[in-house]
């Protein structure tokens, strides 16, 4: 079945009502920190207060004789029984030297490299018994200078003896001297430096772990807030604690949101199910908000400088971009891969840009980990190139929209420079989409309004792709990832005709106990309330890679539907058994068997039922049951891309920036459920828009303290910042999946942040502003507006 068949379907592209919603809203939802299990004991972590320090002794015998202490862990009580927590990527220097690699241990041995480093657990009968011991551990450190300011980590004290210079790897890809020559023969060059600030996720559930040990079948059990479980278990058993990995079920419940924070193998989790087996009891950990903000992996922070050639009328001819990408203290499980094969890669947007080179520095900091977050690469490479061709734009005396159009890709598939090719879309479509509900042509008479009662009013516009569902694994692999890039999907057709389908996709947030189940009804000629969706647990669903990237449908959906092409194949045979005909006479469609050319017909739900009732066919030709598994690798990525555009209106005298309107217009291919798009579109664009106006993760330089530890200074976007979003869609179907669909949930993270500070600089030009940082905080646009002035 092809995507233009499948998208016809019964109850695809219907708004139907998320099925998960109902316990959500009634309180019953089961989250990682609502479990608890019997003769439970609780951790709480001891972490350093230093940025960058040496551990000269440790003292918890006050702690350990403190009323209900079981255990204090430290350093040295796991130093040679389990490895380090691994990185999932690796990345090679020009040269093929591989990057540097040091250990990221699960407590602290020898030395601390950021505030919030693991330093010693403690597990006592009762959380506040666990937190007054914590409290009593005493720790001698010697303080040694902080690694904050990427621009001089190289001539900072070591973080690492393996990265003596603080560098963890050199990057690059592309043909340097072809865009150099473009260059020299360029008839106009535009130039920029970026900041791409550090964000820290705030998913409204805290990351939280639950593990217990069982003796009679040397078993573990995890609960866990996390994305994609099976990754979880392999992480752990094969590289850091050397368990047999079908000793260990890891289960992620209902999870209340990741952004990709909770992709990742952290610390936590490993030591609780280490100590569950050494006091023989479950122990359980969940994260305060404090501790969030210093624990959790952040994400973006990147300083760059871009360079566009153009000849004389605006033609795109050469791309050239240096980043220093910020890794935080210690590589994270995805973290090398965020900045260099998932940024450089999208260096050429929608564009027909001929020739691309890019230089990636990742550095050691003494800061938190930084990994995926929402996007995951692909809104940093967004915003340095809608950024720059802004920049090109107003350089070269041109509209923000003609430049564009003047570069749009417009013939598929197309290969980029930087390695991917996409394989379809309609640029101009969305543009011009956006352009009109944007209303475009009225914005010279808002801009007047707005003048004559003393506001400036500007209009940016973003024109983004993504790469989404990462693939396929031996290109990946070939680039330096360590695990597979696929999806299962097993589909079990119980005997009345109602359906399970166990997917190694993970839902939290995204709705997938819905979409699945309209997929699966849509094909089988099903109601969506037949069909149920296991996920999350890694002793009932095949091994899957779970869910980042905005692979759930254009990856899982796909196993799934591979795995309904099995069920389908195995059902026409039945079909045809009773209906006395050949199977290659059987068609199947809206939930009926028919014979071809006749009125002859059976329902899906006689035929499941044959299934389990051996003597309705020859069990020489057929196995009873109707349950399938498949497997699927995508052998390309998809390309979601659209336009945004966004109107702000900006008080000069307070610096205050309003976001009077925004437009977003995403061709996401064939869309399941379009409530549930919108949806994701919508908290894309909170997150994005909040990046560009409001969050910034701040660390002192002098100390290395996070000075954005909290919300009373880490601001978060509130629902009165934002006005009522426009959206649409255009629909150029995936040309490689049978379901036609591309990914929708990081997109208004990526589009969204360059519209907004291409809105805040074309309201500021007349006014001499030509750069602004983001946040773009009342402080920093009136500062702006200040130093232009003189």
């Amino acid at each position: 079945m092809g995507a233009s068949d499948f998208a016809k379907l019964p109850h695809i592209g219907e708004s139907v009502k998320r099925k998960e919603d109902v316990r959500f809203l009634t309180g019953v939802g089961n989250y990682t920190d609502d479990i608890n299990q019997p003769h439970q004991k609780y951790a709480v972590f001891v972490r350093s207060p230093h940025a960058h320090a040496r551990i000269l002794g440790l003292d918890s015998s006050a702690a350990a004789a403190m009323p209900g202490v079981a255990a204090v862990y430290s350093g040295k009580d796991i130093e040679g029984k389990m490895g380090g927590l691994p990185c999932g990527w690796l990345i090679s220097n020009p040269d093929g030297s591989p990057m540097k690699e040091p250990m990221h241990p699960i407590l602290a041995i020898g030395k601390v490299r950021y505030v919030g480093d693991h330093v010693a657990m403690v597990v006592a009968d009762s959380l506040q018994q666990a937190r007054d011991a914590a409290e009593a551990v005493v720790v001698d450190y010697e303080e040694l200078a902080p690694v904050i300011d990427m621009k001089k980590a190289r001539h900072g004290p070591a973080l690492h003896d393996e990265a003596p210079d603080n560098q963890c790897y050199k990057w690059t890809l592309g043909d340097k001297a072809g865009v150099d020559a473009a260059f020299a023969g360029a008839a106009h060059i535009s130039r920029l430096d970026l900041v791409n600030n550090r964000l820290i996720p705030n998913a409204i559930e805290p990351r939280a772990a639950n593990a217990s040990y069982n003796r009679a079948s040397d078993e573990y059990l995890l609960y866990v807030s996390n994305q994609n479980p099976h990754v979880e278990r392999l992480l752990m058993t094969a590289f850091v604690l050397g368990l047999p990995e079908h000793k260990v079920r890891v289960i992620a419940p209902d999870v209340g949101g990741g952004f990709g924070s909770k992709i990742f193998l952290y610390a936590e989790d490993v030591a609780v199910t280490w100590a569950a087996r050494q006091l023989g009891c479950a122990v359980k950990w969940t994260a305060e908000r404090g501790e969030s903000f210093v624990s959790d992996c952040h994400g973006r922070d990147h300083l760059t400088h871009a360079e566009m050639a153009m000849d004389k009328d605006g033609k795109f001819l050469a791309m050239r971009v240096h980043t220093d990408a910020n890794l935080g203290a210690y590589l994270s499980t995805f973290a090398s891969s965020v900045p260099t094969i998932l940024y450089g890669t999208l260096l050429a947007g929608q564009y027909a840009t001929p020739q691309i080179y890019v230089e990636v520095d990742g550095w050691f900091t003494s800061t938190a980990p930084v990994d995926a977050y929402r996007g995951a690469g692909r809104p940093e490479a967004t915003y340095v190139v809608e950024r720059l061709v802004t920049r090109c734009a107003w350089d070269m005396g041109l509209a923000q929209d003609e430049i564009r159009k003047r570069n749009f890709i417009t013939s598929f598939p197309y290969q980029t420079p930087v390695a991917l090719q996409y394989d379809i879309g309609d640029y101009h479509a969305c543009m011009n989409q956006s352009q009109e509900l944007a209303d475009v042509a009225g914005f010279a008479a808002r801009r007047a309004a707005s003048e004559a009662q003393g506001f400036k009013r500007g209009i940016g516009y973003s024109s983004y792709i993504e790469a989404c569902g990462l693939a396929p694994s031996n290109i990946a692999g070939a680039l330096g990832a360590r695990a597979g890039l696929f999806e299962a999907g097993e589909v079990r057709v119980h005997p009345t005709g109602s359906v399970t389908v166990f997917t190694g996709s993970h839902s939290h947030g995204q709705g997938h106990e819905t979409t699945f189940a309209q997929l699966v009804a849509a094909r089988l000629g099903l109601d969506p309330s037949q069909v149920d969706i296991v996920h999350g647990d890694t002793g009932r669903v095949p091994f899957g890679m779970g869910t980042y990237g905005s692979r759930s449908l254009s990856v899982g959906g796909t196993a799934i539907m591979k795995a309904l092409d099995k069920i389908e194949a195995k059902a026409k045979k039945i079909a045809a058994h009773l209906l006395e005909a050949s199977d290659a006479d059987i068609e199947f469609a809206n939930g009926e068997f028919t014979v071809k050319g006749t009125d002859k017909k059976v329902p899906f739900a006689q035929v499941s039922l044959a299934a389990y009732v051996p003597h309705n066919y020859p069990l020489d030709k057929l196995e009873p049951g109707l349950n399938e598994t498949a497997f699927y690798d995508p052998t390309n990525f998809t390309y979601p891309a659209g336009t945004y555009i966004c109107e702000v209106e900006i008080d000069p005298q307070t610096g205050v920036v309003r976001v009077d309107r925004f437009t977003a217009v995403d061709d996401f291919g064939v869309i399941i459920n379009p409530m549930i798009v919108e949806g994701q579109v919508h908290g894309g664009l909170v997150q994005g828009i909040g990046q560009a106006l409001l969050e910034h993760g701040v660390y002192d330089e002098g100390s290395g303290q996070l000075l954005t530890g909290s919300y009373m200074d880490y601001t978060m976007p509130r629902a009165a910042d934002f006005p009522e979003f426009k959206l649409g869609h255009v629909c150029t179907p995936c040309t490689h999946n049978p379901i036609g669909s591309k990914g929708c949930g990081e997109a208004g993270a990526i589009g969204s942040p360059p519209a907004v500070i291409n809105a805040v600089l074309d309201a500021l030009k007349d006014l001499g502003v030509t750069e602004l940082d983001m946040p773009a905080t009342p402080h920093r646009v009136w500062q702006a507006i200040q130093q232009a002035r003189g």
